[in-house]
């Protein structure tokens, strides 16, 4: 029996996926949560098998600082990320955090089953798209060798803006917790980028998980 805890800020979410889970003779929800920290405390007491996790939570913890956190505290217990988010800035800092897997929330149902089977039985799942990024950037790195812009080129701001750029702030929260203009961040996010031959998120992010940046407090 599978032991799964189903995390989503929508309640309606939660009842559809808990209807679909208990309904396979391998699989058990065990508990629910509406945010990270509701999900942390959850895993906690319950010591499911696998945390079905959802990204955005406008409550308490999101779903990639509570993976990070879960993962830390309760290593034996499978994180799998189910989101709306097909985007490549995610899937990166979902593996970064720990998570065992990464699926869409508009996969089929067998796909969702699959996932939480491999995940369940300690191997990793990612939806075939993200597959086949992964391969194509693993690919390119073999083909060109690593980015010929350099971290040591950067200034310090620089740095501290490339950190917080990659671990999904904006540029209007990134300006009001340095206490710098909105205008003044674009020009070091728009100058790091030039020294580091970077054109998009996605490629920042893959950086700075290159180079450690990204935590989870």
């Amino acid at each position: 029996m599978i032991r799964i805890l189903v995390v989503d800020d929508h309640a309606i979410v939660r009842s559809g996926l808990m209807m679909l889970l208990n309904g396979r003779q391998e699989m058990e929800v065990v508990g629910e949560a509406a945010d990270g920290d509701e999900a942390i405390a959850q895993a906690g007491a319950l010591r499911p098998d696998v945390v079905l996790m959802d990204l955005s939570m406008p409550h308490g913890k999101d779903g990639l600082t509570a993976a990070a956190e879960l993962k830390k505290s309760f290593p034996d217990i499978a994180v799998l990320i189910l989101t709306m988010h097909d985007d490549e800035g995610y899937l990166f800092r979902a593996i970064q955090s720990g998570a065992s897997g990464y699926i869409l929330k508009s996969a089929p149902h067998e796909e969702l089953l699959s996932a939480i089977r491999h995940v369940a039985e300690g191997q990793a799942y990612l939806y075939p798209t993200a597959t086949k990024r992964l391969m194509s950037d693993y690919l390119d790195k073999l083909k060109n060798g690593d980015h010929a812009g350099t971290y040591e080129s950067l200034s310090d701001r620089e740095k501290e803006i490339l950190a917080k750029v990659a671990q999904g702030y904006s540029n209007k929260e990134i300006a009001e917790q340095l206490v710098i203009s909105v205008k003044t961040v674009e020009s070091h996010k728009s100058n790091l980028m030039e020294k580091l031959e970077l054109r998009t998120r996605p490629d920042l992010v893959k950086f700075a998980m290159k180079k450690g940046l990204l935590t989870f407090d």
